[in-house]
């Protein structure tokens, strides 16, 4: 068996977690599709995302199998010193996912498998885009890229995320994606299934063409633990489209939504990290930077007290907090702040139609004149986020 070398790029944890194994998408980098999850992520567990050969960090190497990624991965544990594994990967990564399931059961606690499949394609369908990006390059899959990984519009209301991931496809090795084209022309594990024993946590995107939620589905039944969860308006590369959702559902599913900062740094770290995830790195940066001697401790404050106490806190997924922080600021009539929160409860994985309804919930209960400004104010908000500039 040839065995892979796989670069994993470590995430810091709480000193006493359990380390999470992240595995990527064909074409994409761990750094691209695993960066904003993670940050989110890093609050519970040691996280650990790891790139195909020739992708990324990892080096390209001699031809190899579905079985022969799946041992890599455990060779990058072994140098980790992990003996068992909290694991999720998005489409191949959720193949080598599966094939750890079968070949090493007892090194793997949960699995989390996102728009992947027992069987993904055609064998004739990856000769073919092997026979393409052999002959010119990734740039003869671009196109074709875009156009499987993202639900419609969202790279035009995320055109840094969508560059991002589709810098990484460029960077690749064509040897790199050849390999992993013809590694999964011969997967399917599809009769072995059943054989499958370890909780397994399906998640698939509604507008997902390449994995539709019928792949994930027959997993989430195939396998003796399963479940699935399909998320509307995302595509193939659910990591980085709904980071936030994806985040939580993995915490969940492993176990660790209850394992609480104990010190007060480690509040102040998890409250930052939370902070982020639902405000976004430019908010936040913007609030650091214009922090003074005399707004320091408050700041101090806002990040332990609120987004350290209270956002991390496991009885309420942060959908639900979104809505009843926006309840609360249009009853006490916080504009700027709601403004900032309608970005949040995007980013929170709320759609426009459910704010609404959030909206016509505060008309009956906090008045008809907070829910007419509330409105105003989300108008323009929701029309910028999904305007093609939008972020």
């Amino acid at each position: 068996m040839t065995v892979p070398r796989l670069v994993g790029t470590l995430t810091a944890g709480p000193t006493d977690a359990p380390t999470l194994i992240l595995g990527p998408s064909l074409g994409t980098s761990a750094d691209t599709l695993w960066a904003a999850a993670t940050r989110i992520l890093r609050a519970h567990v040691q996280v650990v995302a790891w790139d195909l050969p020739g992708h990324g960090r990892s080096p390209s190497g001699e031809d190899f199998t579905m079985a022969e990624l799946a041992a890599g991965v455990l060779a990058l544990a072994d140098r980790l010193g992990c003996e068992t594994f909290h694991y999720a990967g998005d489409s191949v990564g959720g193949c080598v996912g599966l094939q750890l399931l079968l070949d090493a059961p007892e090194r793997v606690s949960t699995a989390t498998l996102l728009c992947t499949g027992a069987k993904i394609g055609t064998e004739d369908g990856w000769r073919d885009r092997a026979a393409a990006v052999a002959a010119g390059g990734t740039d003869a899959v671009r196109e074709g890229s875009a156009q499987r990984w993202f639900a419609p519009g969202f790279a035009d209301r995320h055109p840094e995320v969508a560059s991002a991931l589709l810098g990484a496809l460029r960077d690749t090795d064509p040897r790199g994606y050849v390999q992993t084209c013809d590694a999964l022309a011969a997967f399917d594990v599809t009769d072995r299934l059943s054989a499958v024993d370890v909780p397994v946590l399906a998640i698939a995107g509604a507008e997902d063409v390449a994995t539709p939620p019928e792949s994930l589905r027959l997993i989430a039944s195939g396998v003796r633990d399963g479940r699935l969860e399909v998320l509307d308006g995302v595509g193939h590369l659910a990591p980085a489209e709904a980071p936030t959702v994806v985040a939580d559902l993995i915490a969940g599913h492993c176990g660790v939504r209850e394992a609480r900062p104990r010190t007060t740094d480690e509040v102040y770290e998890a409250g930052m990290a939370v902070r982020r995830a639902v405000l976004g790195d430019a908010h936040v940066d913007r609030a650091t930077a214009a922090t003074t001697e005399l707004t320091a401790d408050f700041q101090r404050m806002i990040t332990e007290y609120a987004w350290g106490g209270i956002w991390t806190r496991p009885g309420l997924d942060r959908r639900s907090r979104s809505m009843i922080t926006l309840t609360a600021l249009v009853a006490r009539g916080h504009h700027d702040e709601l403004a900032m929160h309608l970005r949040a409860a995007r980013n929170n994985g709320l759609t426009n139609d459910e704010i609404k309804e959030v909206l016509m919930q505060t008309a009956i209960y906090c008045g008809v004149p907070d829910a007419n400004s509330a409105f105003r104010i989300a108008s323009t908000v929701l029309a910028e986020l999904d305007s093609p500039a939008g972020d």
